[in-house]
């Protein structure tokens, strides 16, 4: 399980610009799935890409799903040149996304965002009209079974 408070807390205190998209953003809003990792779009400019690969060499991330002791190190470099990285890290499993199906990148993402107080600190997340159409464009099954719950929570909202 992804320690939560400690990730969001470093990212945040780290001023690293990120968005919290797919489950956790779901339960943020009040919905019932259970994850076990988060995803996060993230900036894309230097200043943030610096502050992300600083931030994330406490948590010793490595690439989810490749032997063990494969050579990686998640720094500035290996951001720049990549996008989208799944991760283990010890405080558990975080996927950080350059860009997502059906949204784009964080510029893109940001006028559909909400601040929510989490785990003692403000960060993003996306809305929930925005996580739904997000979770249509993924298409995924897990995502469609999700799909149901959103929108009945969309329509409570006043």
């Amino acid at each position: 399980m992804t320690d939560l408070p400690r990730l969001i807390g470093e990212l945040v205190r780290g001023g690293v610009r990120f968005i919290i998209v797919g489950g956790m953003a779901g339960i943020a809003h009040g919905a019932g799935r259970v994850t076990f990792d988060i995803d996060c779009v993230y900036a894309r400019d230097p200043e943030t890409i610096a502050r992300l690969a600083d931030v994330m060499a406490r948590f010793q991330p490595t690439l989810r799903g490749a032997p063990p002791g494969l050579p990686f190190r998640f720094d500035a470099a290996t951001i720049t040149a990549g996008l989208n990285f799944t991760l283990d890290t010890t405080a558990g499993p975080v996927d950080f996304l350059g860009e997502v199906v059906g949204g784009g990148g964080y510029d893109d993402l940001l006028d559909d965002t909400v601040a929510l107080h989490v785990f003692g600190v403000n960060c993003r997340v996306v809305s929930l009209s925005k996580l739904i159409s997000l979770k249509r464009a993924a298409g995924r099954p897990k995502d469609f079974e999700a799909i149901a719950e959103l929108e009945a929570l969309r329509e409570d909202l006043p």
